[in-house]
């Protein structure tokens, strides 16, 4: 489905199409910290720890470098207030509010058919521990 482009960069949007911006977007969406951020912030503002905590796993370099594209996007707003120590939050603007509709159905698929990627045997599927001894 192509949509026109009310940028004027060129005649319309089609993800399908090498040069489409719209690309950019959708490698930012498929992102799972970027999936994963834009879930934990619909339950409102946060602060990077708690952001860091929730995302179990995300380096603090990789989160970073997720909510700056997230926020060069339009998806995150970054506000700073002036406090000692420095008080930033982040929180979901309008249209993260809405990319994070689709996500949510994702994520939530994605926890109801781990089981039965497992069962067709995907290597990755398994939810035991790495730590889990070896019988």
């Amino acid at each position: 489905m192509t949509t026109v482009c009310l940028t004027g960069q060129h005649s319309d949007h089609d993800v399908y199409a090498a040069q489409c911006p719209c690309r950019a977007m959708l490698d930012l969406l498929a992102n799972k910290w970027s999936a994963l951020a834009i879930g934990a912030l619909e339950d409102g503002p946060q602060r990077f720890g708690e952001l860091q905590r929730h995302l179990q796993g995300v380096s603090p370099k990789v989160l970073t470098q997720t909510l700056r594209r997230l926020e060069e996007f339009g998806f995150v707003d970054r506000t700073v207030y002036p406090a000692v120590p420095l008080h930033v939050e982040y929180s979901l603007t309008e249209l993260g509010h809405s990319a994070a509709v689709p996500l949510r159905m994702l994520r939530t698929w994605v926890e109801d058919n781990i089981d039965g990627a497992a069962r067709a045997g995907a290597p990755a599927a398994s939810c035991e521990s790495e730590t889990t001894p070896a019988r």
